[in-house]
């Protein structure tokens, strides 16, 4: 399998580091993110006002690509789940309740990446962000080094999903950092990895 045969760096301290550095310097990404946050915790941090949660909504789904088509139902859908005392506590389950979205005549659909972003960026020190970057990254250490137990669709059971990553801190001595420095990381080296080759 190609996962196996890639040769990527241990992680340490210093390549947290590293890359976080990069990240800062790399404004189409770090400046959006940014913006996320003045959106989501300074303008509008509440989930009551639906026109406040389709500008948010629309906002991430177009800055981060997360390629939701209709993005009305989700607007509503979130509404609909009253949010913001979950949020606040940081309840994990929340993310898969926000996930799933009906969008009527038996139609569900799953959006289980653009949750767990739409929850982080309310309460970035309380939900990590899932994408297929750090997910092939995390399966691909697990393969290596045996960090912890855990098969490809626990990725995406978000409390499972924290627990890995938690794993996945204290076998490589990463406590120090946050779950946005972690983040970062995760999302950064999966994409030098995992990502297409651009010309």
């Amino acid at each position: 399998m190609k996962k196996k045969t890639l040769n990527i760096p241990r992680p340490s301290s210093e390549l947290v580091k590293s890359y976080n550095e990069q990240w800062e310097e790399l404004e189409p990404f770090s400046v959006p993110s940014a913006a996320l946050d003045i959106l989501f915790t300074k303008t509008y941090p509440s989930n009551t006002d639906l026109k406040q949660i389709l500008i948010k909504a629309t906002a991430l789904n177009d800055l981060f690509k997360t390629n939701i088509m209709n993005i009305w139902p989700v607007a509503k859908h979130i509404k609909s789940l009253d949010i913001d005392k979950r949020l606040c506590e940081g309840d994990a389950t929340l993310v898969n309740d926000l996930a799933s979205v009906d969008f009527g005549n038996d139609k569900l659909k799953n959006f289980y990446s653009f949750a767990t972003k739409y929850c982080h960026f309310h309460q970035p020190g309380k939900f990590s962000i899932y994408d297929r970057y750090v997910a092939n990254l995390l399966l691909h250490f697990k393969s290596v080094d045996k960090f912890y137990a855990f098969d490809a669709i626990d990725l995406r059971n978000y409390p499972k999903y924290l627990t890995i990553l938690k794993a996945f801190q204290k076998h490589y001595g990463l406590t120090e950092f946050n779950q946005r420095q972690l983040d970062h990381y995760l999302w950064m080296a999966g994409k030098e990895y995992f990502g297409k080759p651009t010309l």
